[in-house]
């Protein structure tokens, strides 16, 4: 697993929202305080559990240490597993590439 990367899933739509605005923000900033993501591993079972059947779905390649705002591995109790959190908005510099899903 490389270390130095995470990743979000999102929509085209949304990604290209957040380059107008010059920042990300993910629908659960809002309501859950915080951004899921995932590492490199942890993306396939993402995509099955929450995106099946959805379209216009780019993946977000995320460099760790030019994220801006608290980054913390946090436990998902639903499958006990750490997953990486961003608390806060996503500065659009540590997106180092946007992938078709």
């Amino acid at each position: 697993m490389n270390g130095e990367f995470i990743y979000h899933i999102t929509t085209q739509t949304q990604w290209e929202e957040a380059m107008q605005k010059g920042y990300y923000e993910a629908d659960t900033l809002a309501s859950e305080g915080f951004m899921h993501c995932s590492t490199e591993d942890q993306v396939p079972g993402v995509l099955s559990r929450y995106y099946v059947g959805k379209t216009g779905l780019v993946k977000l390649t995320i460099q760790k240490d030019k994220v801006e705002r608290p980054l913390v591995f946090e436990l998902a109790g639903s499958i006990d597993e750490l997953f990486p959190h961003i608390h806060g908005q996503l500065n659009l510099d540590a997106v180092v590439a946007v992938t078709p899903v």
